[in-house]
């Protein structure tokens, strides 16, 4: 009996000890920090670039942001400007954001200069008479038109477009007159005119013209680079360009230290005399077009809005690149445009002034 007793003093403390132990056991295990759960490796995100600040005073024909705050929004004007060898050296000229280059009658070339910011326009001389085919580019920048005379046998086209135009003929505006110190000097008569563009802005605005840009017109002229790249264009070298108008050449020569194409005509320096410096650029477009005469007098036809297969060279920083380009058929009103040849793609150009000769195929050379 004491036997038993004993036996079940001895089961009874075994089991006591066991269940000490499992509590024990219990309570290091809800001591021990739960294991964190696994995360899926997660990769640092990219951050986006800021999108790059156009100044709100940018100029549509230079991508450059120089626009007085009166101009921002507002329409840019066209000069005719005589070009002939007994004209020169004009004035005014060097401070155009674009300078087109044509033939006219007997090949030799006339300027239609550009500027971007009506408020801030410069005497401009020698002013000289319209040809048809330059309002059907200027239209495309809805631009203010000034010449002082016409071809008459192009009125009726001219008025159907409607131009906002200042012509020395009748001295519109009050705003032409004739340069007293170069009559003096010798120069005939037709090259001495001049168009008074610092009172442009006022005479605009006192005659309620528009001078608000359409809403279709507020692009800029061109596809331009980022503000601070200034990119070679796809192709090969080029450092030298030479175009043969007929009667008349042009020459720019890349000058590395300023990254523009400064121009040469008829083999001297194309200068400003009231600023004294050679006409710098730094975009320069060469576009190859049909031009016939039409006329006895030796007017031109000039096929303005190009094609698919209008040939084009494009020149900057160094470098050349074949393009076409083209203007929607019929319609002035509508951008000239640029493209690669190979891609089909619009191209972007550099920022800065642009030069663009509208030439015969093939009187082009480029070194």
């Amino acid at each position: 009996m004491k036997r038993l007793k004993k036996t079940g003093i001895i089961l009874l403390v075994l089991l006591v000890l066991f269940s000490i132990a499992g509590c024990k056991k219990k309570a290091e295990e809800t001591e021990k920090p739960a294991k964190p759960a696994k995360t899926e490796d997660k990769k640092p995100e990219k951050k986006e670039e800021p999108a790059e600040q156009i100044p709100a005073n940018q100029n549509l024909l230079t991508g450059l942001g120089d626009l007085s705050d009166g101009a921002i929004g507002k329409r840019p004007v066209a000069v005719m400007v005589n070009n002939v060898q007994d004209a020169l050296p004009q004035y005014g000229v060097a401070e155009a954001d674009i300078i087109y280059e044509i033939p006219v009658e007997g090949d030799v070339t006339r300027f239609m200069a550009m500027y971007g910011d009506y408020t801030a326009m410069p005497q401009v001389c020698a002013v000289r008479s319209c040809r048809y085919y330059f309002p059907a580019f200027s239209q495309g920048y809805d631009a203010f038109y000034v010449n002082w005379g016409i071809d008459d046998s192009i009125s009726d086209y001219l008025e159907a477009l409607n131009l906002d135009q200042y012509d020395g003929m009748n001295n519109a505006g009050g705003l032409f007159g004739r340069d007293q110190d170069r009559i003096n000097a010798g120069y005939s008569l037709e090259h001495t005119g001049y168009f008074d563009g610092p009172k442009f802005s006022a005479v605009v605005q006192s005659e309620g013209r528009r001078i608000d840009l359409t809403e279709n017109k507020k692009d800029t002229a061109f596809r331009f680079n980022g503000l601070k790249e200034q990119l070679k264009p796809k192709g090969v070298d080029c450092n030298t360009v030479n175009i043969n108008f007929g009667a008349a050449t042009a020459t720019l020569t890349y000058d590395p230290a300023t990254k523009t194409y400064l121009k040469q005509i008829n083999g001297n320096p194309q200068m400003d005399s009231r600023s004294n410096t050679q006409l710098a650029f730094t975009n320069v477009f060469v576009l190859e077009t049909e031009i016939s005469v039409r006329d006895d007098i030796g007017h031109k036809n000039v096929d303005w809005d190009g094609s698919e297969t209008a040939v084009g060279y494009y020149v900057s920083n160094g470098g050349v690149q074949k393009i076409y380009w083209n203007k929607d058929t019929n319609d002035e009103t509508s951008y000239l445009r640029f493209y690669d040849q190979e891609s089909k793609e619009e191209i972007k150009v550099n920022r800065g002034k642009s030069y663009i000769a509208v030439n015969y195929p093939g009187q082009s050379e480029f070194k």
